[in-house]
């Protein structure tokens, strides 16, 4: 199916790896311009770069001006933005407990997993009004409405980051601006599987191995595995599209192979 993007032009946030590099790639094979911002790009996105199908900027998103110069980038290079993918975001698991959970460690989960959404938001809109379009995309998590005391500051954080994107769709629905979020489970990027990640950091405080935590999690979800980076990537393609979404806005979209089992 024709998405209709070829040509438009893509802010995505947190794309050096993982969700938010499958996510450029996704994009770039349906024809967009994409402008990608991560703190360390990576070597699958200064390939990218040197391909010229992207233009990236090494730039930390959880700083107060990191978003808006990405979106300046965006506008001196290719002089609009059509798409923003809200992308960023970092999980900690907490083994020890809320009452263990410090300001700091709050405050870095709040900026990136909500600020820094909140950022580029305000730093794109302003373009998107004067052209009476545009679409922005943001990944949020399941823990959006599963709240879990392992991660409480980052599902905090992710249900803000859900009630932000449904009030951005009515204030500017009617300009022309569609804003809708995804929320995946548990996805086979470096942020679970990786080193540091939530199975390597579960397992040092339990003593578990770490392919047993991630088997674990994987098997609650129906399909018995983990989402594929791709298949995030695909569906935030098809938000972004006016061609098939055009009426789509305010929608939190769930993709988790039946993880979550609650209706809401």
């Amino acid at each position: 199916m024709d998405l209709g993007l070829d040509g438009a032009v893509a802010v995505v946030t947190g794309a050096g790896r993982g969700i938010g590099l499958a996510v450029t790639e996704a994009l770039i094979a349906e024809g967009a311009h994409v402008v990608a911002g991560a703190r360390t790009p990576g070597p699958d996105l200064e390939a990218l770069v040197r391909a010229g199908k992207a233009h990236a900027l090494a730039v930390d998103l959880g700083t107060a001006d990191g978003p808006g110069r990405l979106a300046e980038l965006a506008l001196a290079e290719l002089g609009r933005i059509d798409i923003l993918v809200n992308n960023v975001g970092a999980v900690t698991p907490r083994p020890n407990g809320f009452l263990l959970v410090t300001d700091d460690e709050w405050q870095r989960s709040v900026t990136s997993n909500l600020l820094s959404a909140v950022r580029a938001t305000r730093a794109v809109l302003p373009t998107m009004v004067t052209a009476g379009r545009g679409s922005i995309v943001t990944i949020a998590s399941v823990n959006a409405h599963l709240p879990d005391p392992g991660v409480i500051d980052y599902s905090a954080a992710k249900a803000a980051l859900v009630n932000f994107t449904k009030s951005v769709s009515k204030e500017f629905g009617p300009r022309g601006i569609r804003a809708n979020a995804i929320s995946p489970g548990p996805v086979a990027t470096d942020l679970w599987l990786g080193a540091g990640g939530v199975a390597e950091t579960l397992a040092a405080a339990t003593g578990a191995d770490p392919e047993a935590i991630a088997g674990e999690a994987a098997a609650h979800a129906a399909t018995g595995r983990f989402t594929r980076p791709a298949e995030v990537a695909n569906l935030v393609a098809f938000l972004a599209s006016d061609r098939v979404a055009g009426n789509i806005t305010g929608a939190t979209l769930t993709i988790d192979g039946g993880f979550s089992t609650e209706t809401h």
